[in-house]
């Protein structure tokens, strides 16, 4: 039988790959699903519950529901200063990866190039690859905070490209770009006619510092396509809610797009996402400050049994250099699950720069992770030995 070869050059998610052999051990204590392990809060399961005993089990409109985009619309300027129309300028998704999917196919000609920093989600390049697009990675280390520098990216221009795919705070690393390269980022798109796609997923979450909302910057608005959804920071991965904030004229593509393949996101999950967003701030922030609890108290294991940590300033997850002990990621990866039980991500399935790194999500209990820690600390002095 015939495959795309377009398909067939893919390779399947390192990540569910790696965890296939995970479920089906004991004892294990996984550091690498990045998934909240909180608990939808119950007042946003009960809007859910209340919505499907009055009902609310129809269809939406393919842009999704209009109260929810208007209160998107009133929280996206209240917090960033952005103002986007909730009849023609905002989407709603399943999920932040359907929108990924969305704005790479309503904008890219057949060949054209995406820049796309790395280490980075592992989705970017496949959906890029995906829509008849090219994927041109740059390489981001712990020298530069794991944020490209302007300069990278405007050497990566060719008269191909047709947008930069950035995602701050970042997975893998926690990283955060700094405002004024952002900035630059933005005036190096306007000089060159380029798109931004901008997956915010993580804004909420992060630690000690502001997040910068890229549509919020000079010039920035009308070519951003601004990414975001409820997965991260409201525990509610399973719902599927994500959305997409441009101008008229790139939602409207992406919303055809959606009508067919999808037509709408679940009505009751539409429904749990406004009440995440009218009384959902205060379970955000008990979350955030438990997640600072983890982050320091990984961070400093990691570094103190000689892993070299970069400090996160923001998502869930540490990126810790693993090249002191002599193993590849995957090695490393593997070792540690088979002889100490305890589950990372290899850093390579994030881009050819993750090689000799590896993720370690700390959206787990402080005590799994003492416990991931003491056992990684064994193992690491035994393979320096």
């Amino acid at each position: 039988m015939h495959i795309s070869t377009r398909v067939k050059a893919v390779p399947a998610s390192g990540i569910r790959k790696f965890f296939d052999i995970v479920s089906q051990m004991e004892d294990v204590i996984s550091l690498g699903v990045g998934e909240p392990d909180f608990v939808t809060p119950w007042h946003i399961r009960e809007a859910c519950i209340y919505s499907l005993e009055r009902g609310y089990t129809n269809y939406t409109s393919n842009y999704g529901m209009i109260e929810l985009r208007e209160l998107l619309a009133a929280y996206i300027e209240g917090k960033y200063g952005v103002r986007y129309d909730p009849k023609n300028q905002i989407l709603i998704t399943v999920g932040v990866s359907e929108a990924i999917d969305l704005a790479l196919r309503a904008i890219l000609e057949p060949g054209e190039e995406v820049i796309i920093p790395e280490p980075c989600f592992v989705a970017y390049q496949p959906c890029v690859v995906f829509a008849g697009g090219v994927p041109v990675p740059i390489s981001t280390g712990p020298e530069t905070g794991f944020a490209p520098k302007p300069e990278q990216i405007e050497r990566a221009v060719t008269p191909k490209t047709r947008a930069i795919m950035v995602s701050f705070p970042s997975n893998p690393t926690g990283a955060v770009m700094p405002r004024a390269d952002l900035q630059a980022l933005v005036d190096i798109a306007k000089a060159h006619d380029l798109y931004i796609i901008s997956d915010e997923i993580y804004d909420k979450l992060v630690y000690g510092v502001e997040h910068t909302c890229i549509a919020s910057l000079d010039s920035a608005c009308e070519r951003t396509i601004y990414l975001n959804g409820f997965s991260k920071a409201y525990a509610m991965t399973g719902w599927r809610i994500g959305y997409a904030a441009s101008n008229p004229e790139v939602i409207e593509a992406m919303m055809k797009i959606h009508q067919y393949i999808i037509m709408c996101a679940p009505i009751t999950a539409q429904m749990a996402a406004m009440e995440a967003l009218k009384n959902g701030e205060g379970d955000t922030l008990e979350m955030i400050q438990q997640y600072g609890r983890r982050r320091r108290l990984i961070a400093g294991a990691l570094n103190k049994m000689g892993l070299e940590c970069f400090e996160p300033k923001g998502a869930f997850y540490v990126f810790p250099s693993i090249k002191s002990t002599g193993l590849s990621s995957d090695q490393f990866a593997e070792r540690l699950l088979f002889e100490e039980k305890v589950a990372v991500v290899p850093g390579n399935i994030f881009g050819q720069c993750g090689e000799g790194y590896v993720r370690c999500s700390y959206a787990t209990s402080l005590q799994n992770i003492q416990q991931a820690m003491e056992r990684m600390a064994g193992f690491v002095q035994k393979v320096k030995r």
